[in-house]
């Protein structure tokens, strides 16, 4: 259900801070029509942990309405307390979501058996397909491939977005676990060696900014067009490091209000990125053509 390129939805305010709802729409629209995979929206990248919980359902309830029945969603659900983690799941459940996404705890850094127990409870507390999220640079604590491996044998626990930035990580874990265990990569721009060795798609930031395109990638390159995967990797790799120029999702939205696709607004502690690199931000924009691009569709 969730292979291919998955985008890790940013979330749209307004100027005042609110959940600007109309923009949401459109963006989950246009990932529909550009042929996405599915869809993961209250991510982390969605500044999940600034969302009230009525608005975390929103998001899910709004993107749900637009895509269910076209493309999978998988939500966001996941962080330290593994009771509200337990809960918010059984909400998205009853809302209609197809799977979900679930962060390590972070900060009070669980050894590996506690993470073993916390994934393992959520599974057995929730019948939903749920993907791992281990991205050990942002929660202090890195999901190790025995212990993916175990977490592999429960029957719902379906795969895991992998950000380590350890592609031998990656490889232990697909030498490992049972051949119908995902490993999506966590990262934009290893996203092709991870396909090469074996890997299944990813969950995408640049794919907010182009959908179309990296879908296309993770399709040539799983066909074994890796012709055409590198050339499409090599044309996107500024855009893919740009969008960590700051912390993610600050680039990326930036860049998104640039193609006029929404208002230039975080939720603090996030705050818009510094002018020097905002310029860097458009500068590549500029040179993939994508602002005249996005106007271009936004009058069609």
């Amino acid at each position: 259900m969730f292979h291919g390129t998955g985008t890790a939805l940013i979330t749209p305010f307004r100027t005042d801070g609110s959940l600007d709802e109309p923009a949401l729409r459109s963006l989950v629209q246009r990932q529909l029509d550009a042929g996405i995979n599915f869809l993961v929206p209250c991510g982390t990248t969605g500044e999940s942990p600034t969302l009230s919980h009525s608005e975390h359902l929103r998001i899910v309830e709004i993107t749900l309405e637009i895509a269910k029945g076209k493309i999978p969603v998988l939500a966001g659900a996941g962080g330290y307390n593994t009771s509200e983690v337990i809960l918010l799941a059984r909400e998205l459940k009853s809302l209609g979501a197809d799977g979900i996404l679930s962060v390590t705890p972070y900060y009070n850094k669980p050894t590996q058996e506690g993470l073993y127990q916390h994934y393992k409870a959520i599974a057995s507390a929730v019948d939903l397909p749920i993907i791992l999220y281990s991205v050990q640079g942002r929660t202090g604590v890195n999901i190790e491939p025995a212990t993916v491996l175990r977490l592999s044998q429960i029957e719902n626990i379906v795969g895991i977005k992998e950000a380590s930035g350890n592609i031998n990580q990656m490889g232990a874990i697909l030498r490992q676990a049972p051949g119908n265990f995902l490993v999506l990569s966590g990262d934009d721009s290893l996203t092709l060696p991870l396909l090469a060795l074996g890997g299944h798609g990813l969950i995408s930031v640049v794919s907010n900014e182009i959908p179309a395109e990296m879908t296309r990638l993770v399709q040539a390159a799983r066909s074994g067009d890796f012709v055409e995967a590198r050339r499409l990797h090599y044309l996107f790799l500024p855009l893919m490091d740009i969008n960590f120029v700051e912390s993610n999702p600050i680039p990326v939205k930036a860049a998104m209000a640039e193609m006029g696709l929404l208002q230039p607004s975080w939720r603090l502690p996030l705050v818009p990125p510094k002018p020097e690199n905002l310029q860097k931000i458009r500068t590549i924009l500029e040179s993939l053509n994508l602002i005249e691009r996005a106007h271009a569709a936004s009058k069609n």
